[in-house]
């Protein structure tokens, strides 16, 4: 199984280099489990960047995946992820997603760096 967090995403979605990378578990759609967190962040990134048809678009594309929505049972075991890992509220989500799922977690956020289960590509030019 494999999550794709939203930088992951949005770097496939513009075609940045880091792309091709994330392309392989964002086609194994029946492996794809997506955070609607991440059709959240998503959405509102391509909405403002190129507009609700291309939005609209793309958020059917992440709703091919295993859609997991947040519930009082996973938003307890995500804040317990986030106070031990030091990770942001989303972050948190997400990881915490992967982690139940049993999925990599695919993303270019350096706020996973290091973590358990988790697949770092790190940006393309970043120090």
């Amino acid at each position: 199984m494999n999550v794709v967090d939203s930088s992951g995403w949005i770097e496939y979605v513009v075609d940045g280099p880091n792309a091709v990378r994330f392309e392989p578990p964002l086609l194994e759609k029946h492996k794809l489990v997506v955070p609607t967190l991440s059709i959240f962040e998503v959405y509102r990134y391509v909405l403002r960047e190129r507009g609700r048809p291309h939005a609209l678009e793309v958020a059917a594309v992440m709703r091919q995946g295993i859609v997991v929505d947040l519930d009082a049972e996973l938003a307890v075991e995500a804040a317990e992820q986030s106070a031990l890992h030091r990770l942001p509220m989303a972050d948190a989500i997400i990881y915490t997603i992967a982690r139940i799922h049993e999925a990599t977690l695919w993303t270019q956020d350096a706020d996973f760096q290091g973590l358990e289960g988790v697949q770092y590509l790190p940006k393309h030019g970043a120090f």
